[in-house]
């Protein structure tokens, strides 16, 4: 089974934002990864557009009633008419999630993910996870400085799972 790889970002986003999904988007599909993403406009755009350009699969999981509003580049579309209670099935179907860009959506996520435990979840240019006193929490997120540094830390899980194999 292939690896799955969520990757969450607001629809309102910066172009730094849209670039750094779509070259995630791209390292994801040429290292065989599946791609879970909302399916709508902004970082989740640009990360199925990077998919797609890498040949690979992107599946899109829309808060509405309806697929109309999805980006054209996905593989497969999830309506759920859960509004964002998706953000659920998206961190809950993943083996690593990577955060770009910053939204209450996007931290919902991340939330989401950490309260699951158990799956890497990497932050590039997004929510820094502070406790009251302004200090990183324990087992916090991982926090990427690169597109390519977001990959391979959510592949590292891979490497992992090999190795229990062994």
């Amino acid at each position: 089974m292939p690896l799955q790889v969520a990757v969450c970002g607001p629809r309102h986003c910066t172009e730094d934002d849209k670039s750094h999904a779509y070259e995630v988007g791209i390292l994801l599909a040429r290292a065989g990864a599946v791609v879970i993403c909302g399916g709508g406009t902004g970082v989740m755009a640009a990360v199925a557009a990077g998919v797609r350009a890498g040949s690979g699969l992107v599946i899109g999981v829309r808060p509405n009633d309806t697929a109309a509003d999805a980006s054209p580049d996905l593989s497969a579309v999830i309506v759920t008419n859960l509004g964002e209670a998706r953000n659920a099935i998206i961190v809950w179907s993943a083996d690593a999630v990577i955060a770009i860009g910053g939204s209450w959506g996007t931290l919902s996520e991340i939330a989401l993910a950490k309260r699951r435990g158990g799956i890497p979840v990497i932050t590039l240019g997004s929510w820094t996870i502070l406790d009251r006193d302004g200090n990183p929490l324990p087992e916090s997120v991982a926090v990427a400085s690169s597109p390519r540094q977001a990959v391979d830390l959510a592949l590292a899980i891979r490497q992992a799972r090999h190795q229990e194999t062994i």
